[in-house]
């Protein structure tokens, strides 16, 4: 469902198809949602949920376009009774405008609730749209490996759709009022208008005049705005780019703060932001000159459209034809007519930043089709399930993106038990060939059989540990409730983290607080936990020294019997806990087995710091 609403997004032509592409599937949305109401709670399809919200917000605009126009047949009583010093009909009224001013106060603030309520369901839809989207399959994977990417697809999907699911239902909503409120004072304003005659031709008689004024003026307004204000659209587009790339540029700080401390990378790094907020202000000053033209204009025309209708009104007034009353609401008609065909005047700034928006969300989804299109388009690298005892890749070549060979012809099978080490030089490919066995590496041609429903995990150099509690860390990627507080304690002692057994359930950004030796027993500790039937370690003790090293890796085999134990390392003592040796040979581009002779080393009370 996700992935076709997204490839119709992507398959959109001209700007009307990609915004009923990315609008209308929310609508018809199949979701189904809790509903509660008091002590009532019921189940409801999101589409509904929406419908029926929007329906009671499009009858509270249609509301308050009724109350405007009897605001505007109270102005002329009003006035009337001023200009005839009627003082019983003047507080008559008066009592009439506060019976409509608290029904008004009351609608608008439902109308802005409601509207706020389907923004926010909205953007939690869509939002879910696109983050599963980017997830499913690893496709954020491939868009970053493969160049497929666009800029800072966590801030389209965090800011972009809140401001289109905001910004859609506001313009939307507004649009049509202004057209409700046309179609009802556009007779208000005929009826007001009378005839008059201009002295061309013998004398034309035009009915109904004031309107056409109205048409005439928000039509000129709106020709000028659109031809001064073009710019703005393609430079909102810009200017949220390279926001969206300085705050990428100043969480990369952040997530790498230790490794800049350590290099003393602190004016470098202040450099890259001068230079991110330098096109900022850059793009900023040509957003301020768009601006300051199109501004001119709106400030001109708004002011004007204050003493315009009295000024082509008031040849009626001072011949006598019309009462004040009359002409206070001939004005106010006029207003309302001039207001609404205006719309697109007053809106233009939004209206740019919402095209903006919709063309970021659009390439966003264009990307993504097209990584998924260039994946499905690589038939030659076969991935299939198999049985749950062996791993076999079968004939499989291994490039690099710019299609140089890495392994060529590369064929063996991994069984469940047995531990394999896969050593080489350092850039022969050892990585790369464990992103193969992942099925993570798109530039291959071959077969890759994996187990059916095998449990498998993978031990990078540098483990990913989520911010949350010290127990959500450990059992990444499971939930935390999965394993008992006493299990987790376990493993954290059997790992040689007994220190942090109490701070089990404290929350904090735990990459910043452990070492890099610590982060891989927290690593090694997951793998105790989890019981993957196939233990991938790439580099996994790295930062460890021999003795922990040791003592880890005869912790797993020992723990582990049934699993099969697949790592990268270049101590050679790590032979010692393998019964093979898959040899990458970069010159020949194969891999060489050797049969190792299995000599675990003697387990070790606790693990060394």
């Amino acid at each position: 469902m996700l992935s076709r609403f997204l490839t119709r997004i992507a398959d959109a032509r001209g700007f009307f198809g990609k915004l009923w592409a990315l609008a209308r599937p929310y609508w018809f949305a199949e979701d189904w949602q809790v509903v509660r109401v008091g002590p009532w709670t019921f189940q409801l399809r999101e589409r509904w949920i929406a419908r029926a919200n929007l329906v009671a917000i499009i009858a509270l605009s249609v509301l308050s376009v009724y109350m405007a126009k009897l605001l505007n047949a109270w102005n002329a009583r009003f006035y009337n009774a001023l200009q005839e010093k009627n003082q019983d009909v003047f507080w008559h009224e008066l009592n009439f405008f506060s019976a409509i001013a608290i029904v008004y106060i009351v609608m608008a603030v439902y109308r802005m609730w409601l509207q706020q309520l389907v923004t926010v369901r909205w953007r939690r839809w869509l939002s879910q749209v696109y983050f599963r989207d980017w997830l499913a399959g690893r496709t954020y994977y491939r868009m970053e490996l493969m160049g497929h990417g666009t800029d800072n697809p966590e801030q389209r999907i965090e800011q972009d759709c809140n401001t289109f699911a905001t910004q859609t239902l506001k313009l939307g909503l507004d649009l049509l009022t202004q057209l409700m409120t046309i179609a009802t004072f556009v007779v208000v304003l005929w009826d007001l208008s009378g005839s008059t005659v201009l002295p061309i031709f013998g004398g034309i008689t035009i009915p109904g005049y004031m309107m056409w004024v109205a048409v005439i003026y928000s039509l000129a307004g709106s020709m000028l705005t659109y031809w001064i204000g073009r710019p703005l659209i393609a430079t909102y587009f810009i200017l949220e780019r390279y926001d969206a790339d300085f705050r990428y540029r100043m969480t990369r700080v952040r997530e790498n703060a230790e490794s800049i401390a350590l290099y003393g990378g602190e004016a470098n790094e202040r450099g890259r932001l001068d230079q991110a907020l330098g096109r900022i202000y850059d793009t900023w000053w040509s957003l301020m000159r768009f601006n300051r033209r199109l501004t001119w204009l709106t400030s001109f025309y708004g002011q004007a459209a204050v003493v315009f209708p009295f000024l082509v009104a008031s040849p009626r007034y001072f011949s006598g034809e019309i009462t004040f009353g009359a002409l206070t609401q001939t004005s106010g008609a006029f207003g309302q007519v001039q207001s609404s065909l205006s719309w697109f005047v007053d809106s233009y700034t939004t209206l740019a930043d919402w095209t903006a928006v919709l063309e970021r969300l659009t390439t966003f989804s264009e990307a993504m089709a097209r990584d998924k299109a260039a994946a499905a388009a690589r038939p030659e690298f076969e991935i299939v399930a198999g049985p749950p005892d062996k791993i076999v890749l079968d004939h499989v070549t291994v490039s690099l993106p710019a299609a140089q060979v890495l392994l060529d012809d590369v064929s063996f099978q991994i069984a469940r038990g047995e531990a394999v080490i896969l050593s080489g030089p350092s850039g022969s490919g050892k990585t790369t060939l464990f992103r193969v066995l992942a099925g993570l590496w798109p530039y291959a041609a071959g077969r890759l059989v994996q187990p059916k429903d095998g449990r498998v995990l993978f031990l990078p150099q540098k483990p990913y540990l989520p911010i949350g509690s010290l127990k959500a860390v450990l059992t990444y990627p499971q939930a935390e409730a999965t394993n008992a507080d006493a299990t987790c304690v376990e493993a954290l002692d059997a790992c040689g983290l007994g220190e942090l057994t109490s701070r089990l359930h404290e929350t904090a950004n735990w990459s910043m607080m452990l070492s890099g030796g610590e982060q891989q027993r927290i690593a090694f500790a997951r793998a105790l936990l989890l019981e993957p039937e196939w233990l991938f370690l790439d580099e996994a003790t790295s930062a460890l020294d021999g003795a922990t090293e040791r003592h880890l890796y005869t912790m797993v085999r020992s723990r582990l019997p049934q699993s099969a134990l697949i790592s990268i390392a270049h101590r050679p003592s790590l032979r010692d806990f393998h019964d093979k040796e898959f040899s990458i040979d970069p010159g020949l581009r194969k891999v060489v087995l050797r049969e190792l002779a299995h000599r675990p080393a003697p387990a070790l009370d606790k693990a060394a710091d």
